[in-house]
């Protein structure tokens, strides 16, 4: 008897036990919070904090963006004009290199040697010239004098323009020559950046030799070859038309840094069908050298500046499922309101809106998300730090391991 009574009492301490603690921890914890002060979508939620900007009346650029790749205005693989022993190279891989300067040189001796042949035959024949312009002469008077016939004479005379023919012959070898001894002499054609050496010296090399000695790009100035959609070229070519410069920015790969600053100097002539673009083409400088042959840079085309337009932050503009492009209108009672609105071209973080506001008119441009029609905001200069709420007095955290 007294055992059971004991148990008894033992379970009634254990269900007591789980009754205060399931009070305490789980049932504190199942209970929803209230909404902290401030915060929306609970009772008692005030207005909510929001980021606005003012529109406002001014300027736009009117860009064009693009994809493009710097492309030299001239490509050259430097070929020997001669055939012959490959005796100096006289650049280094990657110098850049001017108009005129000497490149390599090839043995020159096999080409003074037919210099030296051809003026030693010009000298054979002009004396040949010479000897048959005196019989000529001799000729000429003994026929005055009726001593020889008129057919020796005449031959004498074919004879003379024969040789005649003979030293001029001779004179374009002695050209020929000159140019050849010249062509041992390979300079640069145009101003540029060599690449790699594609002949040591020492290899004998050849004018039909297809990989030439080395290639020069001209990088100053530069191009740049993009393309724009097929629709915005009516507006380039009546840009290009009118005769005024149009300035294109090349910038690099993640559109942060500004390479170099041109113009546009031609555009094509057909629509690619494949991709409907067509092609433009850029002028650079390129005096710092920060563009290079075949690369890949984002190409920004001012076509037009529009003044006196109503602009605010892009990060006002929303997109509804139904509604299309709207903002929140902040009105004079600190509600808001969805706006529909219309835009124009986009420079940066900003944006021109052609119909649906006003200058002065206050748009959110932070806290959106939270924002529903008619709700109260409190304008703040920058967006607001939301923190969690306090635990009521009397709710104590769950203990790790959920026990």
């Amino acid at each position: 008897m007294t055992k059971r009574i004991i148990l008894l009492i033992f379970g009634l301490l254990l269900v007591a036990g789980g009754y205060y603690a399931y009070r305490d921890f789980w049932q504190a914890d199942a209970q929803p919070r209230q909404a902290a002060p401030g915060r929306p979508g609970g009772p008692g939620a005030g207005p909510t904090p929001v980021v606005a900007a003012a529109a406002s009346k001014g300027e736009i650029d009117v860009i064009m963006n693009g994809l493009g790749t710097a492309t030299p205005l001239r490509t050259v693989t430097v070929r020997s004009r001669v055939d012959g022993e490959l005796m100096r190279v006289l650049f280094g891989e990657g110098q850049i290199v001017k108009e005129g300067q000497l490149l390599a040189e090839i043995d020159a001796r096999p080409f003074q040697v037919q210099l030296a042949q051809a003026e030693g035959q010009l000298a054979r024949d002009r004396a040949l010239l010479e000897n048959a312009h005196l019989d000529l002469e001799r000729y000429r008077a003994l026929y005055a004098q009726d001593s020889i016939a008129k057919q020796q004479v005449d031959t004498q005379a074919s004879l003379v323009r024969q040789y005649e023919g003979a030293v001029q012959v001779d004179s374009s070898q002695i050209d020929n020559a000159r140019l050849q001894l010249a062509y041992t002499r390979i300079t640069a054609p145009v101003s540029g950046r060599v690449g790699l050496r594609l002949v040591d010296p020492g290899n004998i090399v050849r004018a039909g030799d297809t990989n030439g000695l080395v290639v020069i790009t001209q990088l100053q100035p530069v191009a740049v070859v993009f393309t724009v959609p097929q629709d915005s070229v009516p507006a380039v070519l009546k840009r290009m038309q009118s005769g005024e410069t149009i300035p294109v920015e090349a910038w690099d790969r993640e559109q942060k840094a500004k390479l170099a600053a041109g113009t546009l100097v031609s555009a094509d002539n057909q629509v690619d069908p494949a991709t409907g673009t067509v092609k433009l083409k850029a002028q650079y400088a390129n005096d710092d050298g920060a563009l290079f042959p075949n690369q890949f840079v984002n190409v920004r085309m001012k076509l037009d500046t529009l003044r006196d337009v109503i602009v605010i932050p892009s990060a006002a503009v929303q997109r509804g499922a139904q509604q299309g492009l709207f903002v929140y209108l902040v009105k004079a009672d600190k509600t808001v309101a969805q706006r529909p609105v219309k835009l124009g071209p986009t420079e940066g973080q900003n944006v021109a809106v052609t119909e649906g506001l006003a200058a002065g008119d206050l748009v959110v441009v932070d806290g959106m998300d939270r924002l529903r029609p008619g709700a109260p905001v409190e304008v703040a200069s920058q967006r607001p730090e939301i923190k969690p709420p306090a635990e009521s007095k009397g709710q104590r955290r769950r203990p790790p391991g959920g026990k």
